[in-house]
């Protein structure tokens, strides 16, 4: 796995002296900047039997190992989901649990494969719960040698601070708007696509990849339509069609509500400037007290949305309450 080109600073430095490598890495930045494809580059450099400055050779055994996914000595932790507490629509449905962590630290207390490192990759390392996240401290108070062991993490402040005080914190950075877009424009995303979706994804070029799917333009530009006129709309039915995609609702519907206060605050309209004329003219006859109740309601709902008990009605209070939005004094 190759490393983002706006990374190449960070993996230069970690790569200089390989014998100085700390026994654990800290990986932190927002969602898609390329933290777990840096993590993975740094790992199969490590397990590489010819590596070279630029990473893996990715001829030798050990690099066909790691790209199916079968290196004997490479670790991945994720999240399993849980049944039970989806079902009870709780939040943290996914979590990483002392059992996976166990197993893990079990294998890194053997002898390596090859003879050289063995590396264990945790992303997202937040989802450890409090026992795993346990489990882990004790293995970074006394690493075995010749292990690295790399978390990733989107938030790393919800980490216990024992474990973050025990790790090489390395900070991904976002690129440049110019960085981001040229990327963008090399994985087939150009123009005002392009740059809307890393608008939306607030700077992230593999999340703005995500972003521009065709399909799911196509609801967001749907959504936005109808709430650009929302005396026209049937909330219910369109509730009803977006309820496989509460997040994603979720999502642009905040951004629609926080460029309406931005333009009723006459502030500069960050995520949607092309739909500039509508949203002046729904600021200019929005009740600024409805709007800033309704943004609040939607932040808040933003922590509980992997599980929704019934998502249509939930999309429905929503829409409903953006509809009655309109000061009518």
């Amino acid at each position: 796995m190759s490393v983002h080109p706006w990374n190449l600073a960070v993996w230069q430095r970690l790569t200089r002296e390989p014998e100085r490598l700390p026994h654990a890495l800290l990986l932190h930045g927002m969602p898609g900047v390329g933290k777990y494809a840096l993590a993975r580059a740094l790992a199969q450099w490590l397990l590489c039997l010819t590596p070279t400055s630029q990473g893996g050779c990715g001829r030798c055994q050990s690099c066909a190992w790691l790209m199916q996914d079968a290196h004997p000595d490479l670790h991945l932790i994720e999240p399993l989901a849980d049944p039970d507490e989806a079902e009870k629509g709780r939040r943290g449905g996914a979590v990483i649990k002392i059992g996976q962590l166990r197993e893990v630290i079990e294998a890194l207390s053997l002898s390596a494969h090859q003879g050289g490192w063995r590396v264990a990759i945790i992303r997202p390392a937040e989802a450890m719960n409090a026992a795993a996240a346990n489990a882990l401290l004790k293995t970074l108070e006394e690493p075995p040698p010749g292990v690295l062991l790399i978390l990733v993490s989107h938030h790393p402040r919800r980490l216990l601070p024992t474990v973050r005080s025990r790790c090489r914190a390395v900070a991904i950075p976002r690129p440049s708007q110019p960085q981001a877009l040229d990327w963008l424009a090399a994985q087939g995303v150009t123009g005002a696509e392009a740059e809307t979706a890393l608008r939306e994804a607030g700077g992230a070029p593999l999340l703005a990849l995500e972003f521009a799917d065709p399909e799911r333009s196509a609801r967001r530009e749907g959504l936005l339509q109808a709430l650009a006129e929302p005396a026209k709309q049937d909330w219910c039915a369109l509730a009803q069609a977006l309820q496989g995609a509460v997040a994603e609702t979720w999502g642009w519907l905040t951004r629609w509500v926080s460029d309406l206060i931005a333009c009723k605050s006459g502030a500069p309209i960050r995520y949607f400037p092309q739909h500039t004329p509508r949203l002046q003219s729904l600021a200019a006859r929005a009740n600024p007290v409805q709007l800033w109740a309704l943004y609040e309601t939607l932040l808040m709902a933003g922590r509980h949305l992997q599980h929704p008990l019934n998502p249509q009605l939930l999309l429905e209070s929503w829409l409903l309450r953006y509809a009655r939005m309109e000061d009518r004094a």
